[in-house]
């Protein structure tokens, strides 16, 4: 009997991998639903499991794929940054990922956490529950359609976002090494040099995903670029954006606010960027619709049911891949 260990996470939903797993594959499929979190719990929950169904806080390293015996790892996430893919590879094991579940979502929070910055949205709300009704609460506001946005990484969902930004006529421009000019001026987009979207963007999206290159690469001098008017905004991996250069710069009115969905360390403890009138967060939940939650573990569980009948499933991660 196969057996598939997933982690107890909330967004990953045993009843629709056992719904998935009973129509695609022959035979029983045995679900094991386990609290992870460490690779510690990894190696002792799935001892004997062909598969485990992994979350953003339990890390798959390489002791843990060594000491067991799997044939596949899914990650519910657009992201594998807490999976060792080359650790995987050299045993054998495929890694997947689910790449496009969340893409409207995470691109329209993106969005929306960006004007809802830019529009002082935050500060205005507390004015007005304290018994405040002035419009200069949140001043200063500029223009939408009179600034440039610059988008950190394009892949499918800055892409997405870039879609619902040229509603607002504002000048769009990006960075990522990896998509051509050509690409992104179809979507009304200039292509840049990473020191170049600091310097024209007003604000920045930040949508990278977490690897050694990217780890702290929005720094104290990327920051120092923008102008005190600006906004950041991530949507990617807390650590893409380096938390105490952010913290310094909003400490010293060098940029105007950010938006984060994302943090050095989830959840925060005494995390000095919560709770600030210059920083909206939200808890991880750009990728959140009820939908793309079905679609999340429809696609993990057919991947893992792909992996137990012998095939390559849609998700699968090339441990080649440049960006990883």
């Amino acid at each position: 009997m196969a057996r598939a260990v997933l982690s107890s996470f909330p967004m990953i939903d045993p009843e629709t991998y056992r719904e998935v797993l009973s129509e695609r594959v022959e035979g029983p499929v045995e679900i094991e639903v386990a609290d992870l979190g460490s690779a510690e719990r990894v190696i002792e929950a799935a001892a004997g499991a062909d598969a485990v169904v992994t979350d953003i806080n339990t890390p798959v390293t390489a002791e843990a794929l060594a000491a067991l015996d799997l044939r596949v790892v899914v990650r519910s996430a657009v992201g594998v940054d807490n999976v060792d893919v080359g650790a995987a590879a050299d045993e054998g094991v495929t890694v997947t990922r689910v790449p496009d579940y969340c893409t409207d979502e995470v691109a329209t929070h993106s969005v929306s956490l960006l004007l809802a910055c830019l529009r002082s949205l935050k500060p205005y709300d507390d004015d007005v529950a304290g018994g405040g009704w002035s419009w200069e609460a949140g001043s200063p506001v500029r223009r939408v359609s009179a600034s440039t946005v610059g988008l950190l990484s394009f892949g499918p969902i800055a892409q997405r976002a870039a879609e619902q930004l040229a509603g607002f006529d504002a000048e769009l421009i990006a960075h990522d090494p990896f998509v051509d000019a050509e690409e992104m001026a179809e979507y009304g987009v200039e292509k840049v040099e990473f020191e170049a979207l600091f310097d024209r963007a007003d604000h920045v999206g930040v949508y990278a995903p977490l690897t050694d290159a990217t780890r702290g690469m929005v720094d104290a001098d990327a920051l120092a670029r923008l102008g005190e008017d600006s906004v950041l905004v991530n949507v990617s991996r807390g650590p893409v954006v380096d938390a105490d250069a952010l913290l310094d710069a909003l400490e010293r009115d060098e940029i105007k606010g950010a938006g984060l969905d994302v943090l050095a360390e989830e959840p925060p403890e005494d995390d000095p960027l919560v709770g600030r009138d210059d920083t909206l967060v939200t808890p991880h939940a750009a990728w959140y619709s009820e939908e793309a939650r079905d679609d999340l573990n429809r696609s993990g569980a057919a991947d893992v049911a792909a992996v137990l009948n012998g095939k390559t499933p849609d998700g699968r991660v090339d441990p080649d891949a440049d960006w990883l």
